[in-house]
């Protein structure tokens, strides 16, 4: 099916699929070189950037998805065992799976919405910051204070 929106739209006949720049889609074996190439141009820019290329090669992306979703599952596990076992080892637990958790779903968001090289620096030099200041201040919290895990049950209990 996605072929022949493809070709539908390569040929200028048919209807325009949303999604013809998608990279999901295959190219379809029929189309000329110079419709590839005009055709691929704009996509090539959009997609290409240095976090998908830095691993070429090997399964580096595909890693990473796989333990961005085992850290939101453990993260939702952490929450009944927090509070039938707070203590210590929880706390510095949950300090570092919600920093390590939080950096890679703004580095996401970053990767999405910050364009040109200088800027793209500049964005991830704060959020490096912003994650070392965020990790610092939860385990302070947890070694001067009551901790994350009681924090939250005094918050409950009122």
């Amino acid at each position: 099916m996605a072929a022949v929106i493809r070709l539908g739209f390569v040929c200028r006949r048919g209807f325009k699929s949303l999604l013809h720049h998608s990279t999901l889609l295959a190219r379809p074996a029929v189309v000329p070189h110079k419709c590839q190439e005009q055709l691929y141009l704009p996509t090539a820019k959009i997609h290409a950037s240095q976090a998908l290329h830095a691993g070429s090669g090997s399964n580096t992306a595909s890693l990473h998805w796989t333990a961005e979703r085992t850290l939101s599952v453990l993260l939702l596990a952490m929450g009944p065992v927090a509070y039938f076992n707070p203590g210590p080892v929880m706390d510095y637990s949950l300090a570092a799976a919600l920093t390590l958790h939080g950096h890679w779903g703004l580095g996401e968001v970053l990767t999405d919405y910050v364009h040109g090289d200088t800027k793209v620096k500049l964005a991830k030099a704060g959020l490096f910051l912003l994650s070392t200041i965020t990790f610092s201040g939860l385990c302070y919290f947890n070694y001067n204070d009551v901790g994350i895990c009681k924090a939250i049950a005094l918050l409950w209990s009122k």
